[in-house]
């Protein structure tokens, strides 16, 4: 089979999936497969480090934790996540707390990183997500000491860019004198819970960490962080480490899930929503494509991409602050076992940083409208943990056919695909209205019965009454008669 058959074979499966809206299905049996991990997460949970932890059912497996040597604390919210298929190793963490931006440091300083990937704004939606942990530069701005462990972070430059900036920062040990310089890679433009606006532009910022030597084996684990350091870093980890892979070994060596999975043992609940799920795939396919990476280039300019034809992407600018709906109750059962750490109340600064025992959750998990789908018969288990094992009926209408577990079909740019979307969402479309139609017909017919019964039995009851007083009114008078 050649690459270009596997590749297929990995967009069918995407093709598959996002034709029956089957997103949310394929990521809710995942959360349920990570329910039956026995990891614990004691440290998080002893009363000295409740208020280390930003979200309250976000915590560090102790298996993989990272561990501080300097200092009276070796407690941080991180993870060390080795993909070892692909040689990658990535720490994934918390946003900074005010009280943790000296162990996030130290954590640097330690595991001898040369940069720090951040995916998340400092304020979202006027929401506090991180501590401004790092100086911006300007006059009142130039460096930051943190006594706490003594380090000192100095600003040197920044490059902005389209999406992303990028922050030289030199770091000093006050105790050794000894200095490194630090990368702040901050991707600008990804909203809380949600994706990147199109593949292209997040791969050209992977491009710029990866030609940047954030990601080389030589030096340490690169500090990979969000707010919670599971939705945007565990994207982000995906789609790097399946890229990695299909550089290797070819497409055919991904299985995208198996290796969200095997990173979930790591840390939990990375990749938070379907969304974050999908954009992964169409993040990888669009990769594959373009490999090796350093062939992309937006340059200033929105291209037109998988993802964004098969979606129906707008290319127009997005605002800045854009993020989902409002979410609903936080969740609890998504993250795992060994994360049920009672928590006290926590008092809260005048910007929205923590500084007691956090007293929130993590925002749920966007609604994954499961009980839209749950009568269906894509929910049953086989279909779930393989590709779709029915026919693709869309697909086989527009002539194409596949082997046992998926269908192919045509390359999603090309005209004909088009074509394809346009005729399916027409035939949705067409059903849609014959349903109306049809339950309009019914209404209709219930409304003529119901006119039909008061036409019957309302004159019938009328003339009953009637006759009872007319022969009433004839009895009496013939009474009266007689007497007369």
């Amino acid at each position: 089979m050649s690459d270009t058959e596997r590749q297929e074979n990995l967009e069918t499966e995407y093709l598959e999936i996002n034709s029956k809206g089957a997103w949310a299905i394929i990521y809710q049996h995942m959360r349920n497969e990570c329910t039956n991990f026995e990891y614990t997460c004691n440290e998080s949970k002893k009363p000295q480090n409740r208020n280390l932890n930003r979200y309250r059912d976000v915590a560090p497996y102790d298996h993989t934790r990272i561990e501080l040597k300097r200092g009276s604390c070796d407690y941080i919210n991180a993870n060390l996540i080795e993909v070892e298929r692909a040689n990658r190793l990535y720490i994934l963490t918390q946003g900074p707390l005010p009280n943790t931006a000296g162990h996030f440091w130290l954590m640097i300083w330690e595991q001898e990183s040369k940069g720090i990937i951040m995916l998340n704004k400092v304020i979202e939606k006027n929401h506090v997500k991180c501590h401004q942990y790092w100086p911006m530069g300007g006059t009142s701005d130039e460096e930051m000491t943190f006594a706490d462990v003594n380090l000192k972070v100095e600003f040197i430059s920044k490059t902005n860019l389209m999406n992303y900036t990028t922050t030289k920062l030199k770091l000093t040990d006050l105790e050794s004198s000894k200095s490194r310089e630090i990368l702040h890679l901050h991707y600008t433009t990804w909203p809380d819970f949600g994706v990147p606006q199109s593949p292209t532009a997040f791969l050209r910022f992977l491009v710029d960490v990866r030609q940047h030597g954030v990601l080389d084996q030589n030096v340490g684990p690169p500090i990979v962080h969000c707010s919670a350091g599971i939705g945007r870093s565990g994207t982000f980890c995906l789609v790097d480490s399946c890229l990695v892979l299909i550089e290797e070994n070819g497409i055919n060596s991904v299985n995208v899930r198996e290796i969200l999975m095997e990173m979930r043992r790591s840390r939990m609940g990375l990749i938070q929503t379907p969304d974050q799920l999908r954009f992964s795939y169409a993040a990888i396919i669009e990769g594959s494509k373009q490999l090796p990476l350093n062939n992309v280039n937006v340059d200033n300019e929105i291209v037109t991409n998988h993802y964004d034809v098969v979606n129906n992407v707008s290319n127009s600018s997005i605002e800045e602050d854009d993020e989902p709906p409002p979410l609903p109750p936080p969740r609890g059962e998504s993250l795992g076992r060994g994360n049920n750490a009672e928590v006290t109340p926590t008092s809260t600064t005048e910007n929205g940083d923590i500084n007691g025992p956090p007293n929130k959750p993590l925002p749920s998990e966007p609604p994954s409208h499961l009980d839209l789908i749950s009568n269906s018969p894509q929910t049953n288990s086989n279909y779930l943990s393989n590709n779709v094992q029915e026919n693709n009926e869309d697909v086989a209408q527009s002539g194409e056919s596949g082997g046992e577990n998926s269908c192919q079909a045509s390359p999603p740019s090309s005209p004909d695909s088009k074509s394809n979307l346009r005729q399916r969402h027409l035939e949705k479309k067409e059903r849609l209205a014959a349903q109306v139609r049809e339950m309009k017909r019914r209404q209709k017919e219930t409304e003529d019965w119901q006119k039909l019964k008061r036409s019957l039995f309302s004159p019938l009851s009328l003339s009953i009454g009637a006759a009872f007083v007319g022969g009433s009114v004839l009895a009496i008078y013939a009474y009266f008669y007689m007497r007369g």
